[in-house]
C-alpha cells in the first residue's frame, strides 16, 4: 500500500514505531490489570467470592503468557502489523462483550480466555520482536522503555479505573477498556510498516549494505514448537524460565491482582490503594528504563541477582509494615523501581544464547513462564485469602521465591563471545 511507502524522520522512524508499540503494550497491560480493580465491584454486584474472580484473572494471565511464543512466530509469518491489529480487535470485542455478563463463566470466557489470547499477542514478545527488527544499537534502552510500558499500563491507570468503577460501576470500566483498545487499531494500521525495508530504511544504528535477516519460513506453530524443543535442551533456557516464573509470581500475579484487596483489608480505600499502585508504575518507568541502559553495559546476570534479591526482601517487609503513609511510600518507591526491571537483562540473555531470529520466540516461551507464575500467584493469593482470611503467608512465600531467583540468576551461562559488556551509543 502506498500509505506505507514513505515516512519522515529517516532512520529515526524506528522510534515512531516503538512509540505505537509502547501505546499498544500500555493498553494490553492495563487490560490485564483491570481484574484487580473489578474484584471488589464484582464481589459487591454479584456476590462472587474472590477465589472465583481470581480464577478468571489467573486464566487471562496464563494465556497472556502462553500466547506469546505463538504470537512471536506468527509475527514472523503473518506479520507484526496484522498480528497486532487482529489482537487489538479481539481485545476490544472480548472486553466489550463482558459488559453483558451475569455469571462467573461469562467473566472467565471474556476476561480469561478471549482477552487472554488477544492481550498475549500484545505483550513482551511484541516488544522483543520490534527491538530486534528495528534497532541495532540501543536495544537494551528501547526494550527497557517498552517493558516499562507494561508495568505503567498495569499500574498507572488503576486509580482512574477505580474511580470509574465507583462512579459508573464495573460496566463503565469494561466499556472504557474496550473503546481504548479499538481506538488503537487505526493507529497501528497507519503507522506501523512491517519492516524498515518496506519504507526504504534500515534498522536504527545499521548502515546501508549491512545484511538483513531473511524472513522466517514455515508455519507459526512449527516455528514456535521447534524453537522450544531446541531451547529446552539447554540449561540457560530453564534457568531463565525459572527466574521469570518467579518474576511473574512476585509482580502482576500477586501484587498486581491482590494489592488493592490487601490494602482494603487493612482499611485503605480502593482508590487510594490503586493510586499507590499507579505510583509504582511511575517509578517502574524510571527503574526499567534505567535497567535497559544498564543492560547495555553490565553483566545482565548480576543485574538479575540484585533485582530479585531486593524484590524478595521488599515483599517480606510489607506484611510487617503498619500500612501507614510512610511505610507504604517506602514500599512503593523501593518495589516500584524493581517491578519488572528484570525484563531487559532477560531479553539480552535470551538473544545472546539463541540469536536474533529465534531469540524473540524463545523469549516468548520464557515470558510464558512469567505469566504461568503470575497465574499461579493470582489464584494462590485469592485462595490463601479465602482460607486464612489474610494475605500474610502469600506475601512471605513470594518474598522467599525472590531470593531463590536471585541465586538461580548467577548460574546462567553466557556465550563466550558475549561476556564482555557491549557499550552502545
Amino acid at each position: 500500500m502506498n500509505i506505507l511507502r514513505k515516512r519522515p524522520f529517516g532512520q529515526n522512524y524506528a522510534f515512531v514505531v516503538a512509540g505505537v508499540i509502547f501505546l499498544s503494550l500500555l493498553s494490553a497491560a492495563g487490560l490485564r490489570a483491570a481484574p484487580g480493580v473489578l474484584m471488589l465491584p464484582l464481589e459487591s454486584a454479584f456476590g462472587w467470592e474472590r477465589s472465583t474472580i481470581s480464577i478468571a484473572a489467573a486464566i487471562g494471565i496464563f494465556l497472556y503468557g502462553l500466547t506469546g511464543p505463538f504470537a512471536a512466530a506468527l509475527m514472523q509469518t503473518l506479520g507484526v502489523r496484522r498480528t497486532l491489529i487482529y489482537a487489538l480487535i479481539l481485545m476490544s470485542i472480548s472486553t466489550g462483550l463482558s459488559a453483558f455478563m451475569t455469571t462467573p463463566w461469562q467473566f472467565v470466557a471474556t476476561w480469561g480466555l478471549l482477552s487472554g489470547v488477544g492481550s498475549g499477542a500484545v505483550a513482551l514478545v511484541l516488544g522483543a520482536t520490534i527491538v530486534n527488527r528495528w534497532f541495532v544499537t540501543n536495544r537494551g534502552l528501547v526494550m527497557g522503555l517498552l517493558t516499562a510500558s507494561t508495568a505503567t499500563g498495569t499500574l498507572v491507570f488503576l486509580p482512574g479505573l477505580a474511580a470509574l468503577a465507583e462512579w459508573g460501576g464495573w460496566q463503565a470500566v469494561v466499556i472504557t477498556i474496550s473503546l481504548v483498545t479499538a481506538a488503537l487499531v487505526p493507529i497501528a494500521f497507519l503507522l506501523i510498516p512491517e519492516r524498515p525495508a518496506d519504507i526504504g530504511l534500515v534498522p536504527y544504528g545499521s548502515r546501508e549494505g549491512d545484511p538483513v535477516p531473511a524472513a522466517t519460513q514455515g508455519s507459526a506453530l512449527s516455528n514456535a514448537i521447534g524453537a522450544l524443543v531446541e531451547a529446552s535442551k539447554t540449561r540457560t533456557f530453564w534457568y531463565l524460565f525459572a527466574t521469570f516464573f518467579i518474576c511473574g509470581f512476585t509482580t502482576n500475579g500477586l501484587v498486581g491482582t491482590h494489592m488493592i484487596s490487601f490494602c482494603a483489608d487493612m482499611g485503605i480505600p480502593e482508590v487510594q490503594a490503586a493510586s499507590m499502585l499507579a505510583m509504582m508504575g511511575l517509578f517502574d518507568l524510571f527503574g526499567t528504563t534505567a535497567s535497559g541502559w544498564l543492560t547495555d553495559r553490565i553483566d545482565p546476570r548480576k543485574l538479575l541477582f540484585v533485582y530479585y534479591a531486593l524484590r524478595g526482601l521488599s515483599l517480606m517487609y510489607l506484611p510487617f509494615s503498619d500500612f501507614s503513609f510512610y511505610s507504604l511510600s517506602f514500599f512503593v518507591v523501593f518495589y516500584g523501581l524493581d517491578w519488572i526491571a528484570t525484563v531487559p537483562p532477560t531479553v539480552r540473555l535470551a538473544t545472546e544464547s539463541f540469536g536474533d531470529r529465534k531469540g524473540p520466540i524463545v523469549f516468548g516461551w520464557i515470558a510464558a513462564g512469567h505469566q504461568l507464575g503470575a497465574a499461579c500467584a493470582a489464584f494462590f493469593g485469592g485462595y490463601m485469602r479465602t482460607v486464612q482470611g489474610n494475605y500474610f503467608d502469600a506475601f512471605m512465600i513470594a518474598g522467599a521465591t525472590g531470593i531463590i531467583a536471585a541465586v538461580i540468576a548467577l548460574f546462567i551461562a553466557r556465550p563466550k563471545a558475549e561476556r564482555a559488556p557491549v557499550l552502545v551509543g
